[in-house]
């Protein structure tokens, strides 16, 4: 069985462009739901890369690493990649 990764499509290859009013309507919106803590190990430089496209975008950088994640798996379902 050959395996298939995310990565290796070209629609994982392409930038994500997320519009600040979108991302902070969506951060409200969601806050409503409840949601399950989880942990992610990430590199101290990965988190702060995190921290500072967040800064960068004005929202806080907990809800962009959530809407990479919304995204990422929107994109995998879109491509039939499950």
């Amino acid at each position: 069985m050959k395996h298939t990764y995310v990565k290796s499509q070209r629609a994982y290859s392409a930038s994500s462009v997320f519009d600040k009013a979108q991302i902070l309507d969506a951060a409200k919106r969601l806050k409503k739901k409840r949601k399950l803590p989880t942990s992610v190990a990430l590199e101290e430089e990965t988190v702060n890369e995190l921290k500072a496209l967040a800064e960068w975008r004005g929202v806080p950088y907990q809800v962009l690493m959530r809407m990479f994640i919304i995204d990422g798996l929107h994109r995998s379902q879109t491509h039939g990649a499950r």
